[in-house]
């Protein structure tokens, strides 16, 4: 299965990264993904997700798949192109490529626990990357905090209480936590742990709901 790398690699990596360095410093604003290579067909990731993973990860890179998403060869593709190596053990990735069903759990099986840093070293967390099937800017999610004027709203599909639950519960591990990068097909927006996430209705997501 073929898995295309970017044409003009600094060049693309560079413009990728200017895109999700400003969705991360004005959270829920969105960035289309353009002339990024396209994942093959049998992928169940979008352009926008195989592109931020171009990007982002290096040869001192770890990645955990969920693996529903491991799907046409995308880990092998991913150290071919990256160098990365992928682990099998949540909480010593860097990145972690997941979907909402897999922070609430599948089955009977307990969420994955990822890597929050600590108080001392926050930066030592993982970075999930989202794969989502809706991604928009009118929802029933409200964002607050550094880099928002005001209020935005964001709709990330059925099924995302867990994500967004999850995403919640930051504020009180604050600066502990975990970042996300949220992507749909070509689009792409971030929920940094410094964003407050409520309900639409003003009321605060229950922390003690994170699993």
């Amino acid at each position: 299965m073929r898995w295309n790398a970017f044409d003009t690699p600094v060049h693309d990596s560079q413009r990728v990264y200017r895109q999700l360095l400003s969705a991360m410093a004005e959270p829920g604003t969105f960035a289309e993904v353009s002339g990024a290579p396209l994942p093959p067909p049998q992928a169940v990731v979008g352009g926008a997700c195989w592109a931020t993973l171009l990007t982002l990860c290096d040869l001192d890179t770890r990645v955990w798949v969920t693996p529903e998403l491991d799907a046409a060869g995308l880990g092998e593709a991913l150290a071919f192109h990256t160098g990365a190596r992928q682990t099998d053990r949540p909480a010593e990735a860097d990145f972690a490529l997941v979907t909402p069903a897999t922070l609430a759990g599948q089955g009977e099986a307990e969420p994955p626990a990822f890597q929050e840093g600590s108080d001392t070293y926050p930066d030592r967390s993982t970075t999930l990357v989202v794969v989502l099937d809706c991604l928009d800017a009118t929802g029933p999610w409200t964002l607050s905090g550094p880099g928002i004027p005001g209020r935005r709203q964001l709709d990330v599909g059925q099924g995302g209480e867990a994500l967004m639950t999850r995403l919640a519960a930051n504020r009180a591990r604050f600066p502990r936590g975990l970042d996300a990068i949220l992507t749909c097909g070509t689009r792409l927006a971030a929920v940094p742990r410094s964003t407050r996430v409520t309900r639409s209705a003003s009321e605060e997501v229950d922390a003690c709901m994170s699993p």
